[in-house]
Order: structure tokens, then C-alpha cells, then sequence
């Protein structure tokens, strides 16, 4: 990159995206969310009505009261409906609906009209399924793994797959692994026609949050709020050469907070905002980068997050507000990091000051559309108030729409509402159908108590160090995660892995919220990370340098899981206070970790004041070290040399100061 006076402003005109790379980013959020049949005509408006009513019957089930065993069923049926006529069985079959599609959607509704009408007699023999019941059964766990097949590829119901083998051949299997074994009837029983199996909590979470998170998400898009939180980003971060690299980390914090997907927030941002950071310096790779690293900060912020944030609630019976809470401050830390390396970005390239021609002031902005900012604290407001989670969300809706009446281009008019509550659905079939199959594996782990014995493995492997264990698990989450999407995996760890943390005396809440954050930051990891390869398909870089460039990003995230885990003060970045010891010990542990993130991003860029020698890295590595995992490298000092360490985290700070301090001292010379 060359250097420019970063004090001269280079003008960008109205920021445009080559419409081959849009085409092509879009197939990676097809690769995430599926691709659907695009059809017209009276078979268009169909399936649109389908999916209008699909989301005004959760909308009545969050103000009213509907019935468990009738609310999870419905929910399924109608995600299999859709699904079956607008995910096509192969590719060469897109954009028209065949036959088989239709005896699918058919069957669908016969297996849970078959579940609903027989009532408790039907659940009350779930032990014992008579011969219509298994068959009914049998068609139904099919019917949800082909449907997982069409909207989010085949591996994960190769993995449900698997699971239901091991349930099958239990007693073959060599020790630990082995268990009694559980036939067909039994399996179909638990699967199908209880509470505990396909219909368990991840369906729950579906149908009664998700989904409701999603049509939320669609008012916001089709009332303009998207649109405005990045302009207000770019208003609000000009006047510097940094500008353009800040302007993308705040507004995929401002679009991702609503949509809660890391891919389509990176599609979305990238497209308006890689011309404006090659115009400051970025080279390709490196800008697309930035954008999935922004990207990948919706699934991790408040107050939607992604959708395994209501799973963690569910598993742990606790509030959604709890989760929120917990999520604060490790999602500062996250974009704090990305702050600090936006701003030696600057420093070691030379970045330039980028203004757009039509770009409005800050003030006409916030004046205009100042109602879009509702969005962002209605839900948290709305809980704070007492109301639950799910009418939090629905009222937040409500209020979004009526808002969006405000000006007349945002207007949430008829045809807008019906764009937005057809695609509340549409947009949400793939997670439906993910928690479906992963209720299979969460039927099948409760059934042969997988989990636990997997956990004792665990333990036994690691030599019961928390240490080891804690990264076995990160291990494991980011390996399946690697396989399956974020939910899928969030889930999948929860049952087998989180267990191993919880017997070594980790906080439940500490050990999902450690596995969540894992499962997240594989969305990062090659090679199979789809925000990256989206923003190097915008950008025109490499996919698998920008995939590097994008872990580079997120690095200094991938260590604060462990502070919660790891560290005795930890719990205090999840914000729960009295475990913490107080909160002078909660803002002492969020400070020593704030300046080891911030260390260890700069050590991630090699650049503090200056650019670092290779024995300043290594100390920026120690200093990290020190402020983050006290205990640990207090540990193995004193068993390693009969060295007592005294104050860790003192050490820490020093060190760093110390290497500021001699940067400073020495950046002319450097110069």
C-alpha cells in the first residue's frame, strides 16, 4: 500500500459493487441459509400466503396462549411445507415444483396431523408405539432429515444419521461407547412422540423465539433500518484516516445487533462499504477480512444475537435477559479489539481520509430516522419492564412497524408488510429445520447418556486438568462447527461437551456461554467459513488469505472464552457480580482483560507505537498472557521452577506499560 498525506480527504463517488461478486457472495448465504425456488404466478403467491400465515400464527401464539404439544408440531409442519416447495431435491430442479415435492409437503402434514389429533393417548404410549404409530414415525424422521438435506446440505443429517445408528448398536460397541441399545419402536417413541426428542427444547426455541427474532429482523430490513444504521455509521466515524475502517465495525455492530446472521451482515455491509475501504488503503483480502470479522460480531451481539443464544436460555432455565447480560461485555471486548486493530491499520498503512459525495450529515440523519434507534433498545426495555421474552419481541415488532409509519419512504405499507412477514418465515427455515435434526441427536444423547459419558472421557484424557479439558472442548466445538452451523453446534457440544466443564467446577452458564462463543468463531475458521469467502467473493481477494486476514481479526476473541472458564474472577465478564467477589473485583478482572485483548491485538497487528522486533512481539505475547490467564501461568511457573509468580496480573500491566513506554521512547528511530 502506498502512502498518502493521510490529511487529504480522496472523495469516493457513490460506492458501487460489481453485480458478478453480489451474485456470487449471494450463493455463500444460500450455502448458509439454502436456495430456494424464485417462482412466479399464482404458485409465487401461494407460497407467499403460506409464509404470511406461517408468521401471523406465531405472532398469535406470542400473544396468546397456545398449547405446547400443538405450537412445536405446527411449527415443524409448516417449516416442512415450505420447505419442500421452495428448496428444490438437487439443483437442476430449481425454480419449479415437482411432483415428489408436493407428496412430501403432503406427507408432512398427514404425520403431524397424525401427532396432534391423537392427543395423550398418542404421548402415553410413546414407550410402547403400536405398528401406525413406528410407520408415522419412521416417515417423520425422513421427512425432517430430507428436509434438513435441502436447506443446509448434507451434513447434518449425516451427523443425525450417525447418532441414530449409535442408538441402534449400542451393544456392539467397545467400552466406554457401549450401552444397552434401543430398537426402532423405542427410538421412534422418543423421537417422535414425546416432548423429548425432535419436539424437544430446540424446537421450543424455535418456535416460540426464533422465529419471532426473524420477523423482527425482516420489519427492520423492509422499514430501512439497515440502511440507516450504516449511514449513520459512516456520518458519525468521518473526519479521520481511520474513518472507513471504524465506520465497518460500528455499523456491523448497528446491522448485526437486528439480523443476528453473520453472513448476510458481512453481504450487506461489504457491498456499500469495500469500495470505501479500498479507496483508504485496504488491500483486497485484508478489507474482506475486516467485513467478515464485523460480520461474524452479529451472532455475538446484543440484544438478538444468533439464535443459539435462545437455546442457552432454554438449556439453562434462565432468562433471555440473563443471556443479554452475559453477553455485554465480552461483545465490548470483541469490538474493542477490532477497534484498536482498525486504528494501527491506519498507523502502519498510512490510510487515507474517505468521504462519500451524497453522504448526509450526522444531524440530518439522526433527525430524519432517529425512530430506526427503537430497534435496538425496545426488546431490553420492553424485558426490563417485566415482560417475557417472548412478548418483548412481539411488542418490539408491533412498535417497529408502527414507527416505520414516521416517514413515508421507511412506511411499512401493505405490500411492504406482507414482503416482510413472508420473509420473517422464509428466512427461518433453515434454522427450523437444523433444530429439528439436532433434536434427534439431543433424543438420542439423553436416551443412551452419551453425555455423560463423554464428559468422563473427556476429564479422563485431559489428566483432570480444567486447563486441557477447556481446550478439548474448544477443540471439539470448533471441529463440529466446522461441519455444522452455529445452532447445530452450539447444541451438539452443549449435550456432550459441557457436562466435562461443569464436573471440573466451571458455572453452567460460564461453560454454554464458553462453548457458544466457540461455535461462533468457527464460522471464522478455514476452511469451511462462509463469511469470509462472502466478503472475498465482494472484494475479489483470495478466499483463504481472507479467511487468514479474517482470523487475525477475531484472534484476540478467541482467548476471552477462556478467561471465564479459566480464571477465578472470570465469571465477572458474564457479569454475575456476587461470584466475582464484588464489584470491584468484576471491574478489575473487565480492565486486566480489556489491556491483555487490547495487547494481544496489537501483537496480532505487530504494531503498537511503532512496529515490533520480534523479541517485542514475544513480550506483547507474554503480557497478553499474564493479564488474561493468571492462575495458569501462575501454575506452571511454580511447578516448573518453585517460582512463586506474586501478583499476575500487576506483572502484566507492567509489562505492557513497559513496552509502550520503550515504542514510544524509540519510534523516531524506528521512523
Amino acid at each position: 500500500m502506498a502512502n498518502r498525506d493521510v490529511n487529504e480527504p480522496v472523495v469516493a463517488v457513490e460506492p458501487v459493487v460489481d453485480e458478478a461478486a453480489l451474485k456470487k457472495a449471494e450463493e455463500f448465504i444460500e450455502q448458509e441459509e439454502g436456495a430456494t425456488n424464485r417462482l412466479g404466478g399464482w404458485v409465487g403467491h401461494a407460497l407467499t400466503a403460506l409464509a404470511v400465515i406461517m408468521s401471523l400464527f406465531h405472532l398469535w401464539a406470542a400473544y396468546d396462549i397456545v398449547p405446547t404439544t400443538i405450537l412445536r408440531p405446527v411449527h415443524v409442519g409448516f417449516a416442512l411445507v415450505l420447505i419442500f416447495l421452495l428448496f428444490p431435491i438437487v439443483p437442476r430442479f430449481r425454480n419449479r415444483i415437482q411432483p415428489w415435492d408436493l407428496l412430501f409437503a403432503a406427507v408432512s402434514i398427514a404425520t403431524i396431523w397424525y401427532l396432534i389429533q391423537g392427543g395423550d393417548d398418542l404421548t402415553d404410549r410413546a414407550s410402547l408405539p403400536n405398528s401406525t404409530d413406528q410407520i408415522f414415525g419412521v416417515i417423520f424422521i425422513l421427512l425432517v432429515l430430507e428436509a434438513t438435506r435441502r436447506s443446509t446440505g448434507w451434513i447434518m443429517p449425516a451427523v443425525a444419521v450417525g447418532f441414530i445408528v449409535y442408538a441402534l448398536v449400542g451393544p456392539s460397541l467397545p467400552a466406554p461407547w457401549t450401552h444397552r441399545g434401543y430398537p426402532i419402536d423405542r427410538l421412534t417413541g422418543q423421537l417422535y412422540m414425546t416432548l423429548e426428542g425432535i419436539f424437544g427444547t430446540a424446537v421450543d426455541v424455535s418456535s416460540s423465539l426464533i422465529i419471532l427474532f426473524t420477523i423482527f429482523g425482516a420489519v427492520l430490513q423492509f422499514s430501512g433500518a439497515g440502511k440507516f444504521f450504516i449511514d449513520f455509521s459512516f456520518s458519525l466515524m468521518g473526519g479521520r484516516p481511520t474513518s472507513a475502517g471504524r465506520a465497518v465495525v460500528l455499523s456491523s455492530f448497528l446491522l448485526g445487533g437486528p439480523s443476528g446472521s453473520g453472513v448476510a451482515t458481512t453481504v450487506t455491509l461489504g457491498s456499500v462499504a469495500y469500495p470505501m475501504l479500498a479507496r483508504a488503503g485496504y488491500g483486497r483480502n485484508d478489507a474482506g477480512g475486516l467485513l467478515a470479522a464485523g460480520g461474524l460480531g452479529a451472532i455475538l451481539s446484543p440484544p438478538v444475537l444468533g439464535a443459539a443464544a435462545f437455546l442457552i436460555a432454554e438449556f439453562l432455565k434462565i432468562s433471555y435477559l440473563d443471556v443479554i447480560r452475559m453477553a455485554i461485555i465480552p461483545t465490548c471486548l470483541y469490538y474493542m479489539a477490532l477497534f484498536v486493530m482498525v486504528e494501527l491499520d491506519g498507523r502502519r498503512f498510512g490510510m487515507n481520509q474517505v468521504t462519500l459525495v451524497d453522504q448526509q450529515s450526522l444531524w440530518q440523519l439522526t433527525r430524519q430516522y432517529w425512530f430506526h434507534f427503537t430497534s435496538l433498545v425496545s426488546i431490553i426495555v420492553f424485558m426490563l419492564w417485566g415482560f417475557s421474552p417472548v412478548l418483548a419481541v412481539f411488542w418490539s415488532t408491533i412498535l417497529a412497524a408502527l414507527v416505520s409509519f414516521m416517514r413515508r419512504e421507511t412506511a411499512l405499507t401493505p405490500p411492504r408488510l406482507i414482503q416482510a412477514l413472508a420473509a420473517g418465515s422464509v428466512g427461518m427455515l433453515n434454522v427450523a429445520a437444523t433444530c429439528a435434526a439436532a433434536g434427534i441427536i439431543v433424543g438420542v444423547v439423553t436416551l443412551t447418556g452419551l453425555g455423560l459419558k463423554f464428559s468422563a472421557i473427556a476429564i479422563e484424557m485431559a489428566g483432570g486438568s480444567l486447563a486441557l479439558t477447556a481446550l478439548f472442548t474448544a477443540l471439539i466445538v470448533w471441529i463440529v462447527g466446522l461441519a455444522v452451523p452455529v445452532t447445530a453446534s452450539y447444541i451438539i457440544c452443549a449435550v456432550i461437551a459441557a457436562p466435562a466443564l461443569t464436573k471440573l467446577g466451571v458455572p453452567d452458564y460460564a461453560a454454554h456461554m464458553f462453548i457458544f462463543y466457540y461455535a461462533v468463531l468457527s464460522e471464522v475458521s478455514p476452511p469451511t467459513a462462509l463469511s469470509p469467502f462472502a466478503a472475498a467473493a465482494i472484494t475479489g481477494g483470495n478466499p483463504y488469505k481472507t479467511t487468514l486476514q479474517a482470523w487475525k481479526y477475531t484472534m484476540p476473541a478467541f482467548v476471552v472464552p477462556f478467561v471465564f472458564v479459566l480464571d477465578p474472577l472470570g465469571v465477572g465478564l458474564l457479569l454475575d457480580v456476587a461470584k466475582a467477589g464484588g464489584w470491584l473485583d468484576t471491574a478489575w478482572i473487565t480492565l486486566t482483560t480489556t489491556v491483555g485483548v487490547g495487547i494481544l491485538a496489537a501483537a496480532s497487528q505487530r504494531w503498537l507505537v511503532r512496529r515490533m522486533t520480534l523479541l517485542e512481539l514475544g513480550v506483547a505475547i507474554l503480557a497478553g498472557a499474564l493479564l488474561l490467564f493468571p492462575s495458569l501461568i501462575a501454575a506452571i511457573v511454580e511447578d516448573s521452577f518453585a517460582l512463586p509468580l506474586g501478583d499476575v496480573k500487576g506483572l502484566g500491566l507492567a509489562v505492557t506499560a513497559g513496552l509502550f513506554v520503550l515504542q514510544w521512547m524509540t519510534r523516531r528511530r524506528a521512523a
